[in-house]
């Protein structure tokens, strides 16, 4: 080892005819085809798919593939997208309807819930949601029906949760409380009603509210989504489980009123749409099948592309340690990992998984929406995050990526320094703020609020709402702001647009230097070999094969 030469140095070339690169070693028993047909086969592994046209007339097959699944994914997703804002649209405006058919005087509370103040309004609340259940079919004008179960109809319940026994007297701030919580239900059943809509025996039910500490009421309606016809989908069947829930816990003289429900899609048992004959259903089923072919050709690809790259450095690392006695370092390991086909193969098998999803929801063997959804569109992202790759060839938009690449480390490390004070701030708001203000109620609402005020948004609403507290919270809380906002805005911000900014600059001196930054690079820039040399041609016999033998036998040869 003591005869070869080191890598960073000057190094002796010779230039056959041909063109091709030639690298004299004084290394004993050392074959000079070997290390050119390496340096060149790197040289090719690292080129883009034009340079590997010109150099071996390879057709860009996976350029070609990722352009046209980018199509392919997203109408894809665009007419799931369609779909699946029926059903989220069709389960939101059912609750609506159920909040203004059950709920007394309801009216469209955004600043707040619906709220009830004495015992007589609460009574009247009951009775009003158990008399509109009864007649609701003569008041909807939806298609809502009531649920049978072995050919009887589902009741509606009525269910109290109070303490075991109390005895509260706050005049003589005196209280005995047993905390063991029992609960009370009783059922009506809608084939009890009368034909004048009247329950055929009056309710009987009392209520002590100092121990009450909720009233829930469950029924279950069911419904077809029939929109989905115009679009020629079947339409699907709708179980939605409603819970009016009237919750006394805090006792503080203000019971909430809320409605809740539980929805359950279906495929209904029995449909015949007159004048349709599924060749729409048979057209969308064949095109999520070539969206799954085309996902799957390009995985294939991808993992390919990804084994011959962690052969290529077990190659390459072999070769540094049997010739120089060096150790490859770990960047320079892991640029032979493309991480563009990662992260195509992550998009490629949420595509088919989503894809799959999408054919069972279509085929009304599943009814999993929100799942479906949300793996289309993390493969839809990833996809188009990947053609960054390609823009990636041309100078100016690779310098962009090179630079988020580049400052990504120190960017985390900046980010979990900053999470330290950030968190700190969120933890002091919630605590001290948070009986007094609205956005520092909880403590997701806190990172929201500060996570906004950092952007510079509603800042001077956030201010307004702490004037009507007492001095001392007052104060805290105007410098508690002043000093979030300057410490985040004013330095925190600043200093990280300078830490890219830093990094960007350093990028673009290597590019105008082209000063080889690595190892592996400065090997590479050995081979000065254009694409179109025709030295890249796999014509004539390879000599990686006897690369490892070589690197055995002169290690065998120095012991």
């Amino acid at each position: 080892m003591e005869e070869s030469e080191p890598l960073l140095g000057s190094r002796s070339e010779e230039r056959r005819p041909n063109s091709c690169c030639r690298w004299s070693l004084r290394t004993p028993n050392m074959d000079p085809r070997v290390v050119e047909d390496l340096r060149r086969r790197l040289k090719y592994f690292f080129m883009n798919p034009c340079q590997k046209y010109k150099a071996r007339g390879r057709k860009p097959w996976k350029l070609m593939l990722q352009i046209l699944k980018i199509v392919l994914i997203t109408a894809q997703l665009v007419s799931f997208g369609l779909s699946n804002e029926m059903m989220v649209t069709f389960k939101e405006e059912n609750l609506m309807t159920f909040r203004y058919l059950f709920l007394k005087g309801y009216k469209d509370h955004r600043q707040g819930g619906h709220v009830l103040h004495t015992k007589t309004d609460v009574y009247d609340h009951i009775s009003y949601i158990i008399d509109r259940y009864i007649n609701l079919q003569n008041l909807t004008v939806g298609n809502l029906a009531y649920e049978r179960t072995d050919g009887e109809y589902t009741p509606l319940m009525v269910c109290q949760e109070f303490y075991r026994n109390s005895n509260i007297d706050p005049g003589n701030e005196t209280f005995y409380i047993d905390p063991h919580i029992d609960t009370d239900c009783f059922s009506i059943y809608p084939v009890l009603s009368l034909d004048n809509g009247s329950l055929a025996t009056p309710l009987n039910f009392s209520l002590d509210f100092r121990r009450l500490l909720s009233v829930n009421v469950y029924f279950t309606l069911k419904t077809i989504n029939l929109q989905t016809v115009r679009h020629h989908e079947l339409p699907d069947c709708y179980v939605f489980r409603v819970v009016i829930m009237f919750d006394n816990h805090a006792h503080s003289g203000n019971i909430q009123v809320a409605v809740e429900n539980d929805v359950t899609i279906n495929e209904c048992r029995d449909w015949n749409v007159e004048g349709t004959s599924g060749k729409n259903d048979y057209l969308l089923l064949s095109f999520d099948s070539v969206v799954i072919l085309a996902c799957f050709a390009s995985l294939v690809l991808c993992l390919r592309s990804v084994i011959n790259g962690i052969q290529l450095q077990f190659e390459f690392n072999t070769f540094f340690h049997a010739y120089y006695n060096k150790i490859v370092t770990m960047s320079d390991r892991m640029e032979f990992v493309n991480g563009w086909c990662i992260l195509i193969i992550i998009s490629d098998t949420l595509t088919i998984a989503g894809s799959t999803f999408k054919i069972g929801i279509q085929t009304k063997f599943m009814t999993s929406y929100d799942e479906c959804s949300i793996l289309l569109g993390i493969a839809t992202m990833l996809v188009w995050v990947g053609v960054i790759r390609y823009l990636g060839f041309f100078k100016k938009y690779n310098i962009l990526i090179l630079t988020l690449r580049a400052a990504f480390p120190n960017v985390i490390r900046f980010c979990c320094c900053a999470a330290m004070i950030y968190l700190g701030y969120c933890f002091c708001g919630w605590i001290v703020l948070g009986p007094y203000h609205d956005k520092f109620r909880t403590l997701d609402k806190v990172t929201e609020c500060l996570f906004s005020l950092v952007n510079g948004d509603d800042m001077y609403a956030t201010f307004m709402k702490m004037r009507d507290n007492g001095y001392m919270v007052w104060l805290f809380s105007r410098l508690y702001l002043y000093s979030f906002i300057s410490l985040f805005i004013y330095m925190v911000l600043s200093l990280f647009i300078a830490l890219i900014t830093d990094t960007y600059e350093t990028i673009k001196h290597h590019q105008q230097e082209k000063v080889p930054v690595s190892q592996l690079q400065a090997f590479i820039a050995e081979c000065r070999d254009e694409p179109e040399s025709g030295c890249y041609q796999t014509d004539e016999e390879p000599f990686s094969c006897s690369l490892l033998a070589c690197c055995c036998c002169g290690c065998r040869k120095k012991i």
